[in-house]
């Protein structure tokens, strides 16, 4: 089972952050299409027969390395939205793959010497009343978001909400290698939420189909003290077959 809180404490982390205004819109698929997507040494993580797909827009808050404090003035804050799945490595453990990553901010565009797939863009996060509102589009005209949410009640989070927001790693790809980064943080404050818009075509084109059923919803105000460690490639093996999946 997915673990609630972080599974180890990074020793040297490289990058220090809050991740605010969170809101998790999960999709589920069959997972024979999202394993499709993703690379060889990776299984497509299940949850009661279904995968799982999450779009997950927030604010990136007060970004700095380690040392440094949050109230230094010019620490950049910036909206940043996910696309992402879940999966496992041969060595069983559970992980974030990024599907896309859009951005409003070019520095952290660095990060695709690892291989995340940062998309730089115009992004918006806004409230207003009792709802809050993301929008992005990547430059030059690619896809495109628009999310209103409306934040309910808190909640004691299920076990499956747990197995949807609580992920400690990310795998990425790059010169044919599979990169892990890990990252800890204080568990999610969740509560219930409900869409009152939902428009992208993200999903699309990643390349995904058409997902079973209505989203899934949940919103956050967000953990302040994340810690991202470096990262790192994995050894190398061989080829994961699809019958290794649990």
């Amino acid at each position: 089972m997915v673990a609630y809180g972080a599974e180890q404490r990074g020793r040297v982390p490289v990058l220090r952050a809050s991740w605010l205004t969170q809101t998790f819109v999960h999709w589920a698929f069959s997972p024979d299409d999202i394993q499709a997507l993703l690379p060889e040494e990776l299984v497509v993580d299940e949850y009661e027969g279904a995968a799982w797909v999450g779009l997950t827009p927030f604010v990136m808050a007060d970004v700095r390395p380690p040392g440094v404090p949050a109230a230094v003035p010019g620490v950049p804050t910036f909206a940043e939205t996910n696309l992402r799945t879940y999966v496992r490595h041969r060595d069983r453990r559970d992980a974030l793959w990024f599907l896309s990553i859009e951005v409003a901010c070019p520095l952290m565009l660095a990060a695709r010497a690892v291989g995340a797939p940062y998309n730089p863009g115009t992004l918006s996060i806004s409230t207003s009343g009792d709802t809050v509102s993301y929008a992005g589009r990547r430059w030059a005209g690619g896809p495109s978001y628009r999310v209103v949410v409306r934040p309910g009640n808190p909640i004691e989070p299920s076990e499956r909400d747990v197995w949807l927001t609580s992920r400690w790693r990310a795998y990425t790809r790059r010169l044919g290698m599979l990169w892990e980064t890990p990252v800890e943080h204080e568990p999610w404050p969740l509560v219930d939420a409900s869409v009152e818009v939902l428009e992208e075509t993200l999903t699309t084109a990643a390349g995904l189909p058409t997902p079973f059923g209505e989203p899934l919803v949940h919103y956050s105000e967000g953990v302040r003290h994340v810690r991202l460690g470096a990262s790192r490639p994995c050894a190398v093996r061989g080829r994961t077959r699809r019958a290794d999946r649990s």
